[in-house]
């Protein structure tokens, strides 16, 4: 499998303003770097196609509207004004776009790897797994209790009010609803992309389950 590695100094700093990529996580593994094993996060990119833009002066904002084609609609692709039904699309997601990135792309362009040839470090965001309902040592990682088997507080939340006011603070550490909540990690370095295959590497672990798909912003 060829890979190239992208070494270039990060002198542009990550902006949520910037465009982005859908990608869908495939699993994690381990590349060798050095003397090191480095783990990484294998996503795959599939063809985006660039569908519309929003201006400034029509919506109050700019931003770059990209579809994901499925498998069907690629292979029987003829023109493209002819297949802007929704049906043909498994995803549609809009990135905010800065006025010069603009021109970059037209309308009905493949937008894919080669976008992220000159960055080294992307910010990723998606969806945390869904754990359901946890109790407060799991969800916030609290330490056990006393060990000892007198001890009725192996994994129990302790004392959660106070004596005045005799109530349970606003944001109180507790159980309840765990996982499923948006999380954007930034500066994640891109280690190795192969373009025949459509998979990028980045380093550690990203948000989301296998098959997510997930946002990768640069």
């Amino acid at each position: 499998m060829r890979g190239e590695s992208l070494t270039s100094d990060f002198s542009l700093l990550i902006k949520i303003y910037m465009a982005g990529i859908i990608a869908t996580k495939l699993e994690m593994t381990r590349v060798i770097k050095g003397d090191r094993f480095i783990p990484v996060t294998l996503l795959k990119v599939p063809a985006l196609r660039v569908v519309w833009y929003k201006t400034l002066e029509k919506d109050g904002y700019e931003a770059m509207i990209v579809w994901v084609l499925t498998e069907k609609a690629e292979a029987e692709l003829k023109d493209w004004q002819a297949t802007m039904s929704k049906n043909l699309f498994s995803t549609i997601k809009e990135f905010p776009i800065m006025e010069w990135d603009i021109e970059k792309y037209k309308t009905w362009d493949i937008v894919g790897l080669s976008a992220l040839e000159w960055d080294v470090k992307v910010v990723i965001e998606w969806f945390s797994k869904w754990k359901w309902f946890t109790w407060a040592m799991k969800k916030h990682n609290f330490h056990w209790g006393p060990g000892g088997h007198g001890s009725k507080f192996h994994r129990a939340l302790g004392s959660i009010g106070n004596r005045k006011p005799t109530k349970v603070h606003k944001g109180k550490k507790m159980h309840g609803h765990h996982g499923d909540i948006k999380v954007t990690i930034k500066k994640i370095p891109v280690e190795l992309v192969n373009k025949e295959i459509g998979v990028v590497w980045v380093r550690w672990g990203v948000p989301g389950a296998r098959n997510s798909q997930i946002n990768i912003i640069f």
